[in-house]
């Protein structure tokens, strides 16, 4: 199978070049796009997918509803949406833009595009992706931060604008 190869930005999302997925995850630090995508139903839960043990980076920590690389040609609302289909079976959402900031970890740096959306549908589980998914109250994820259960991208999300629900983001 051929490898990944993700586009690399500057920090306004420009993109300068591209390097395959090997590279990006290796510590070399090179800035590449991401979504986030927070899906909250209708009673202000927030959906936290569990990722699986063959993942590269964070395996079995769950994390934000959806997250995926933007493909090389691809604006960020475009991978929100296609790592949607992909991941949970979601193809009629509206994503609503949050913002983006760089996420940097021990092993890579990331454009992170967060978007949100409201949904109270039913989620088919890739199960080579996600072990499992469910819906968590804010209270709920407040008491399990710093845990080593959730993803460093999840818990920099949150802390940075999810931990007001709804109410922060409307």
């Amino acid at each position: 199978m051929l490898e990944e190869i993700f586009p690399l930005v500057d920090e306004d999302g420009v993109v300068t070049g591209q390097a395959p997925r090997s590279v990006c995850h290796n510590g070399s630090k090179l800035l590449h796009p991401v979504i986030h995508l927070h899906i909250f139903n209708s009673k202000g839960e927030l959906y936290l997918q569990k990722r699986s043990a063959q993942k590269d980076v964070q395996p079995n920590r769950w994390d934000s509803s959806v997250a995926g690389h933007i493909d090389l040609d691809e604006t960020a609302e475009q991978a929100a949406l296609r790592e949607a289909g992909e991941e949970l079976g979601l193809f009629d959402i509206a994503p609503h833009y949050i913002t983006k900031y760089i996420i940097e970890t021990d092993t890579e740096r990331e454009l992170s595009y967060c978007f949100y959306t409201i949904y109270d549908g039913d989620f088919v589980l890739n199960r080579e992706e996600l072990s499992d998914g469910r819906f968590w109250t804010v209270d709920e994820i407040r008491v399990h931060l710093g845990k080593d259960i959730f993803t460093t991208n999840f818990e920099l999300d949150f802390n940075r604008f999810l931990d007001r629900g709804l109410n922060g983001l409307m």
